[in-house]
């Protein structure tokens, strides 16, 4: 299943055409897939970028896909005269080398896009591509388990910013190695905000509609980490109609954060002091804070 079937499939049970996903899950893979539906759908792009997986890394075969999915190009059964019982702890040691800031190819096939194509589509048609390396962000990898054999497999639990490709993790941690590698299993943990243990499987949000119990979360819940911004009755009724405010108080935010926000055009969660959420703003204008709409949620009259 994809995660555009998955979309499908809640389309089809609640019965709203708007429905969007935040970060693409591998069909292989499986875990979280923070959905969000009608107006919410606005907010995805706002939702906290870092990722958390659970995967399994096999050791002495290599895939055009980087996992199992793909068609196997080299399998060699490790030999344990040649490598002994140090594999393991090479290959524990090894994954430091993945944490930081690094540079990553991306699997040939993937959703990247080079030259307006899909990685994936060109691989599937034989057509030969240069894949752009990038710069992504792994904040921690865990070693949590070892099986030996022929073929070994290592868990590992990922922590990881945007646009990390676990699969390439596999691939690479093979090639230092010098004995191949790709990704035997994986699930995420966590994503947007969202954990595998607060997520419902499909089979539940069936029931839950069958019983008549079933609630959306509140669009603020994975928007807590973003500064909060609070306006009077009377701006927040301005703001929402889509005007640049210039009188509204900043104060209760840290000079750090305001600078922050003017910087980098950070969001900020905006909400009016009944403790609606009103949508994301934009601080601009350094000299005189302005606040900017960028997406106004509520529907204020």
């Amino acid at each position: 299943m994809t995660s555009h079937d998955c979309v499908a499939r809640i389309r089809r049970l609640l019965r709203i055409k708007r429905v969007g996903h935040a970060g693409t899950l591998d069909p292989a893979a499986t875990g979280v897939l923070p959905v969000a539906v009608g107006r919410a759908t606005r907010l995805l792009q706002y939702l906290p970028q870092n990722k958390a997986y659970r995967g399994t890394i096999r050791l002495g075969v290599t895939t055009t896909t980087d996992d199992l999915a793909g068609e196997v190009l080299t399998c060699e059964p490790v030999s344990v005269d040649e490598h002994g019982d140090s594999l393991q702890q090479r290959a524990i040691a090894a994954l430091s080398q993945f944490v930081g800031t690094i540079d990553q190819v991306p699997p040939a096939y993937s959703a990247i896009q080079v030259q307006g194509r899909r990685l994936y589509d060109l691989a599937r048609r034989g057509e030969a591509v240069e894949v752009p390396m990038r710069q992504v962000e792994v904040h921690q990898i865990e070693f949590l388990d070892w099986r030996g054999g022929e073929f070994p497999e290592l868990d590992v639990a990922i922590a990881c910013g945007p646009g990390t490709y676990i699969r390439a993790i596999a691939r690479d941690l093979g090639a230092v190695l010098n004995i191949g590698g790709t990704l035997a299993s994986l699930t995420r943990t966590e994503s947007s905000g969202f954990t595998l243990e607060e997520s419902i499987t499909f089979e539940q949000l069936e029931t839950q509609l069958t019983q008549g119990n079933f609630e959306l979360i509140s669009p603020v819940i994975p928007l807590t980490y973003l500064p909060k911004v609070v306006l009077a009755s009377a701006i927040a009724r301005r703001w929402c109609h889509g005007q640049r405010i210039s009188d509204c108080s900043l104060d209760h935010l840290d000079p750090q954060t305001i600078d922050l926000a003017i910087t980098n055009k950070s969001p900020l969660r905006v909400h009016s002091e009944a403790g609606e959420f009103l949508g994301i703003g934009q601080i601009d204008d350094r000299q005189s804070p302005i606040l900017i709409p960028k997406m106004v949620f509520a529907q204020l009259s």
